[in-house]
């Protein structure tokens, strides 16, 4: 299994969302920018059992423009902390939280997920959607993870991974750097990690086949709007995004690449 890290720094991952690329990635797949959009997010708010009678505090690693924890702070009523290495993300996700009713249970906080910014044993629920293949320590991420959570604790996330079958180096290589991935993880990968913090794997899923029809409707998506891209950013980041995306279509089908669910308590 392709397990090749790439030399992909926080730093291009930041530069690459602050720019034409988040725009990008926000018209694919709307500005919570992780696959399924607000029912993903409901079918993982289901399966850490957030009630809206509940006092939860909730921490998004890798928080973006702040979809999610808006979405979150609305329909059941969590506190939220969003926490993000992009300054752009940051401030735009204010800007769009400001006004809001549900303003005051959301707070964004520039910083690392290798290095959270907060007190041991803090949050009710660690969470994060698709993002957590931008972090190359991952082992180093599910550390952290585990000294923030309080006993108790849950752990839910969604991430693009290695499928079950061994992509071509040089298609895996094209993969990588066309989406600035340091990293990305395997489903038992992941158990691997959770499980060696102390942390009970609950459930996870393999959710391969619904990203491949994800991937049929990005590129749909992406042709339909190719006049627009052109227009805002020029026919060569068009034609970038095109191959990329298309690439990425034939590497889910082919089952090179996927995306799993994991959920995991702290003792």
């Amino acid at each position: 299994m392709n397990k090749k890290k790439y030399d992909f720094s926080v730093w291009d991952v930041s530069g690459v969302y602050a720019g034409p690329g988040g725009k990008l990635w926000e018209l694919l797949m709307g500005e919570q920018i992780h696959v399924g959009g607000a029912d993903q997010t409901d079918v993982l708010a289901r399966k850490v059992g957030l009630d809206k009678d509940e006092d939860i505090y909730l921490l998004d690693i890798c928080s973006a423009l702040g979809g999610p924890a808006r979405h979150l702070a609305e329909k059941y009523g969590t506190k939220v902390v969003g926490l993000d290495i992009t300054p752009e993300m940051i401030e735009e996700a204010k800007k769009r939280t400001d006004g809001k009713p549900f303003a005051n249970k959301i707070e964004y906080r520039l910083g690392s997920a290798l290095d959270i910014p907060d007190h041991s044993n803090t949050f009710d629920i660690v969470w994060g959607q698709d993002a957590w293949c931008y972090i190359r320590d991952k082992p180093r991420l599910m550390k952290e993870v585990n000294r923030v959570l309080k006993s108790e604790g849950l752990l839910g996330f969604t991430d693009w991974i290695w499928g079950s079958v061994d992509a071509p180096e040089v298609d895996a290589d094209y993969l990588m750097e066309f989406m600035v991935f340091p990293d990305m993880q395997t489903l038992d990968g992941y158990n691997k990690l959770i499980e060696r913090v102390g942390l009970v794997l609950k459930e996870n899923e393999d959710l391969g086949d619904d990203f491949a029809k994800h991937m049929d409707d990005y590129i749909s998506i992406l042709k339909k709007n190719k006049e627009n891209i052109i227009a805002g950013f020029g026919e060569e980041l068009y034609l970038e995004a095109e191959k990329g995306v298309l690439a990425w279509q034939t590497a889910a089908k082919n089952k090179w690449v996927g995306r799993g669910l994991w959920i995991a308590k702290k003792p």
